[in-house]
């Protein structure tokens, strides 16, 4: 004697959410992973702000008062946060979700392995929305004076967050776990350094500086710098740096990420 059963039969259905919901759930499970870990809130949180408060505090370099100081800077660090969560702290955290098996089993759960990708997206601009209020306020004690229009800074962080992002996948996709941790950290402290951050890229030799234009901690500084500092219109040089960092990084991300 054979029994059938129709949908619904069982408290609670068995069955895959809604993909919608998967991906709230997946993104939020993402932010609450990098705000519990201490080593990603200083990275993302406690230098940049230590770097704007810092060098805009104190006269490391001639930049002027501290009006002058604090308007170069906050430019710069903002550019730092983008970099800290789109590339070193997205870099490391794959890493290592791929080296623990983390990743081959997500990618074999009812939430597809683009849903998860695109988690990891939100997630990271999730955390760089809290970054530029964070930021935003401090420079703001500090008698920050924006200028430019805001749009055009919004489409600078989302080109310079998909083009470090794919970076980061890049890498945390073909190397192991330890030299994605030292090469991220590598890459962190030289653009840190070249990046137009904290030091302005006009006191680089002038044989090095289109070079550092066309770096994406370049692009990203220098393009946030002429909107906001300068008050220009939008810098479709950086831009285009930035669209086509991520273009290439992107493309060899998906061709050579490895899920285990």
């Amino acid at each position: 004697m054979s029994t059938t059963t129709s949908s619904g039969t069982f408290a609670p259905d068995p069955g895959a959410a809604p993909l919608g919901r998967m991906l709230a759930a997946q993104t939020g499970l993402e932010v609450r992973m990098v705000l519990r870990n201490g080593e990603q809130l200083l990275l993302t949180v406690v230098i940049p702000v230590l770097v704007l408060t810092v060098f805009g505090s104190v006269e490391v370099m001639d930049l002027g008062n501290r009006a002058a100081r604090v308007d170069f800077l906050v430019p710069g660090v903002l550019a730092l946060a983008v970099m800290s969560t789109a590339f070193t702290g997205l870099a490391i955290g794959t890493g290592f979700e791929r080296r623990y098996g983390a990743l081959k089993r997500l990618g074999a759960s009812p939430l597809p392995r683009g849903a998860l990708l695109s988690a990891k997206g939100l997630s990271v601009l999730t955390i760089e929305a809290l970054q530029v209020v964070l930021l935003g306020t401090v420079a703001q004690l500090m008698g920050w004076d924006p200028r430019g229009s805001w749009l055009a800074v919004l489409l600078l962080v989302l080109a310079g967050t998909a083009a470090f992002a794919s970076l980061a996948l890049l890498m945390a996709g073909t190397l192991r776990a330890e030299a994605t941790l030292a090469a991220a950290n590598l890459v962190y402290l030289l653009f840190l350094v070249s990046g137009g951050i904290a030091v302005p890229l006009d006191r680089f030799p002038d044989a090095a500086r289109p070079f550092l234009d066309a770096l994406p901690a370049g692009a990203l500084s220098e393009g946030l710098r002429v909107v906001l500092r300068d008050g220009h219109p939008m810098p479709w040089w950086s831009v285009g740096v930035l669209v086509g960092w991520a273009a290439v990084g992107g493309v060899l991300a998906a061709r050579t990420f490895r899920w285990e």
